[in-house]
């Protein structure tokens, strides 16, 4: 698939690696529309990326009749749906005994209900309509990615309740590409190390520093670019199916 021809649903899409992809997807001629629950944030992006390339629908994207109207909706305003990045997701950070007592089971619940749950729910609402589009090269008719971390694989102490939510996103990839295979549908999924995002934008510079120095190589932070290339390169090359991509500079996280 071409980049000029995608028309593309991107959840968390009006900020860090979600609108780094619109960009790239924009900038060479496709379309997006940006799920995400920050309004401000999504005009602020349409703004930049241009409304005619470009829209915004607030999306909680563990509502599933909600999910289900906003991809129609979007399919309707880009004239199509062939593409879904979705970025939405939400760190969910703490410990199971903390010093305040043990997790409340809510906010475990919570993460993975957007995380895993979210990514699930608008890949599944995409795919729906994705099935009746007209087959392209090899048959082709849509492709999903979903983004994981590498959280997935050493996740640190804290991390019991993100690291669940980003390893099903894992273990649902090949599952869903052998079963939407018969439709055309690839499912692809990133595991992004440690990135330059608005969270990280507000760390002190010697965490910055850290973190910067336990990666082997290239020794810095990942650029949501870097993130967007390797989307573009997924949507365009369709040998790649139901697999995780690890894209990390080789850190592996430290327990803590």
């Amino acid at each position: 698939m071409q980049l000029n021809t995608v028309k593309a649903v991107i959840s968390g899409g009006v900020s860090g690696l979600g609108l780094s992809v619109a960009e790239h997807i924009v900038g060479n001629g496709g379309k997006v529309t940006l799920f995400d629950v920050n309004a401000d944030k999504g005009a602020t992006a349409v703004a930049a990326l241009g409304a005619a390339n470009a829209s915004f629908v607030q999306t909680d994207v563990t509502d599933e009749d909600g999910v289900k109207a906003n991809v129609a909706a979007a399919r309707e305003s880009m004239g199509g749906l062939n593409t879904v990045v979705n970025c939405a997701g939400i760190l969910g950070a703490g410990r199971m005994l903390g010093r305040d007592g043990a997790m409340p089971l809510k906010n475990f619940a919570g993460t993975v209900m957007v995380n895993l749950v979210g990514s699930f729910n608008v890949a599944k609402a995409a795919a729906e309509w994705m099935q009746n589009n007209e087959p392209g090269e090899d048959g082709e008719r849509g492709v999903i990615v979903n983004t994981a971390s590498v959280a997935a694989f050493d996740g640190q102490i804290g991390q019991a309740a993100y690291s669940a939510s980003k390893g099903g996103v894992v273990g649902m990839t090949l599952p869903m590409a052998r079963e939407l295979a018969r439709f055309g549908i690839r499912v692809m999924t990133i595991a992004p190390g440690i990135f330059w995002t608005p969270m990280v934008d507000g760390m002190p510079a010697a965490v910055q520093e850290s973190l910067s120095a336990s990666i082997p190589f290239p020794s810095r932070l990942g650029q949501p670019g870097e993130f967007a290339d390797l989307v573009a390169y997924i949507i365009g090359n369709r040998y790649l199916n139901g697999e995780t991509i690890r894209l990390d500079g080789a850190v592996r996280l430290a327990p803590k």
